[in-house]
C-alpha cells in the first residue's frame, strides 16, 4: 500500500472522528427516565418509542434503524448534542408524565399530543428553560394547572393542556409567562372565575372553551388578542361595554352557549378589527344600535341566534359594508323584516355594502309581507336564507327559504306582545 493511501486513511478517520457527535449523558439519561414510565404494552411495533434503543447514542443514530424519529439533536458544544425536541406520534402511548426527571435544559419543544398519558402536570417541567412549545394536548391528563410562580418554563410561546381531565381554577400565576402567544385550555374541567390575564402582552390566541368557568367576564383582556374563544361555560352577567376597547387586533371574538344576559353592546359592532361575533345560546335580551349604524364595521360573520332578544330587527346590521353572514334564528324579534335586509341579499352592491350569503331569521315573531327582492333569490344560487318559522303573512312552501311554508299558528302569532299580526 503505497504513503498516499496510507494517509489518506488516516486523515478520513480523524475526520470521522472529528465529525462525530456524542448526546450529553444527561439527555441520555432524561429519555430513559421518559421511556422508562411509559406503559412497555403501549408501545407498539413502528412506533416512534419503539426505536429508541438505548445500546447506541441517540443523536448520533438518527440516520439508522434506531431513534429513527421522536426527537431532535442539534450541536450545541463541540462534538456535544444536546435533544432540543421531543415531538411523538399519535401512537397510543400512556403512563405517567411525573417520573421523569425532564432534566433536559435545551429542549424547545415538547409534544406529546394524542396519546393516553395520565396524572398530574409534572413540577420539573420547570426544569425545561428553554422550552418555548408545550403540548399534551388530548391525553388522560388530570390535577390542577400548577398555580405557583416558575412551575412552568417561563420561555413558553404556546401552552397546549387542552382536551384533558383538568379541574380546579386557571390561575394568575400564568401572568408570569410573559413571551406566551397561545394558550389552549379547551376541553377540560376548569371552574372559577375567569382570571385577568392582561400581563400576557404577547397572547394572540386564548381558547378556554368547553369548561364550567363561572362568574362574570373581566373587564379587558390582553391587547395583543387576535382570537378570544370562551364557548360552552356558565358566564354570567352583562357583557361589558369596554371588554375588548383595549384589543385592538381582535378578530375573532366567541362567547356562545353561556349564561350572558343584559344588553349586547354597540363597541363590539364598531370594533376595527373584529370580524366574527358569536354568541349565540346565551339570554341576552336586546341589541344596541352604534352611532354610526356600524358602516365602519369590518365584522364578516354575527351569529346571535337562540336568545331573548325583542325588538324590531336590528336594521343598522344591513347596512354593515362587510357582513356576509347573519344568523338571528330563535330569538323574540318582531315587526316587518327590512327592506334592505332582502336588498343585500340579492344586489352584488346593496348600497355601497357588501350581499349577504348567509341570512338566518327563523324562529321569531317576524310578521308582514316578504320583501319583494328576496323573491330574487334562485335556490342553489350559493345564498342561505331561513325566514319559517315565523308571523309572516304569506310564505308559502314555493318560496324556497319559507322552511316548506312552516308558519307560527295564528294563536301563537296573536299571543305574542304585537298588534295585528294576522288579518
Amino acid at each position: 500500500m503505497s504513503p498516499n493511501i496510507i494517509i489518506f486513511i488516516i486523515f478520513s478517520t480523524n475526520f470521522y472522528i472529528h465529525t462525530y457527535s456524542l448526546t450529553h449523558w444527561e439527555d441520555i439519561q432524561s429519555l430513559k427516565h421518559f421511556r422508562n414510565g411509559v406503559v412497555s404494552t403501549s408501545i407498539t411495533p413502528g412506533s416512534c418509542l419503539s426505536t429508541w434503543d438505548f445500546t447506541v447514542d441517540p443523536c448520533d443514530s438518527l440516520s439508522g434503524e434506531k431513534f429513527t424519529c421522536g426527537i431532535r439533536c442539534d450541536v450545541v458544544l463541540s462534538n456535544i448534542s444536546r435533544i432540543t425536541e421531543i415531538s411523538l406520534d399519535r401512537a397510543g402511548y400512556s403512563g405517567s408524565l411525573t417520573s421523569s426527571s425532564w432534566n433536559l435544559p435545551f429542549l424547545q419543544t415538547l409534544d406529546l399530543a394524542s396519546n393516553y398519558f395520565s396524572g398530574p402536570i409534572p413540577g420539573s417541567f420547570s426544569r425545561l428553560t428553554r422550552l418555548t412549545r408545550l403540548s399534551v394536548s388530548t391525553n388522560l391528563l388530570n390535577g390542577s394547572i400548577p398555580d405557583s410562580p416558575g412551575s412552568l418554563p417561563g420561555s413558553l410561546e404556546e401552552l397546549l393542556l387542552d382536551n384533558n381531565g383538568l379541574h380546579g381554577p386557571i390561575p394568575l400565576s400564568l401572568n408570569g409567562l410573559k413571551n406566551l402567544k397561545r394558550l389552549e385550555l379547551q376541553g377540560n374541567q376548569l371552574s372559577g372565575e375567569f382570571p385577568e390575564l392582561t400581563q400576557l402582552g404577547n397572547l394572540s390566541f386564548l381558547d378556554v372553551s368547553n369548561n364550567v368557568i363561572s362568574g362574570y367576564l373581566p373587564a379587558s383582556f390582553p391587547a395583543s388578542l387576535i382570537e378570544l374563544a370562551i364557548r360552552n361555560n356558565s358566564l354570567q352577567g352583562n357583557i361589558p361595554a369596554n371588554i375588548i376597547n383595549n384589543s385592538v387586533y381582535l378578530q375573532v371574538l366567541d362567547l356562545s352557549y353561556n349564561n350572558l344576559t343584559g344588553e349586547i353592546p354597540a363597541e363590539l359592532f364598531t370594533h376595527p378589527s373584529l370580524q366574527q361575533l358569536t354568541l349565540a345560546y346565551n339570554r341576552v335580551g336586546s341589541i344596541e344600535t352604534p352611532d354610526n349604524w356600524g358602516r365602519n364595521s369590518v365584522l364578516i360573520a354575527v351569529d346571535l341566534s337562540n336568545n331573548d332578544i325583542h325588538g324590531f330587527l336590528p336594521e343598522f346590521m344591513g347596512w354593515m359594508p362587510d357582513l356576509s353572514a347573519l344568523s338571528l334564528e330563535n330569538n323574540k324579534f318582531s315587526g316587518v323584516i327590512p327592506t334592505q335586509y332582502a336588498v343585500k341579499a340579492v344586489a352584488e352592491d346593496g348600497g355601497g355594502v357588501g350581499p349577504f350569503e348567509r341570512l338566518l331569521l327563523g324562529g321569531n315573531y317576524l310578521f308582514g309581507l316578504i320583501p319583494g327582492p328576496f323573491l330574487q333569490v334562485k335556490n342553489g344560487s350559493g345564498s342561505t336564507i331561513r325566514l319559517g318559522d315565523n308571523c309572516l303573512y304569506e310564505c308559502p312552501a314555493s318560496f324556497w327559504f319559507c322552511g316548506g311554508g312552516v308558519q307560527k299558528s295564528v294563536v301563537e302569532c296573536r299571543s305574542f306582545s304585537f298588534s295585528p299580526v294576522i288579518p
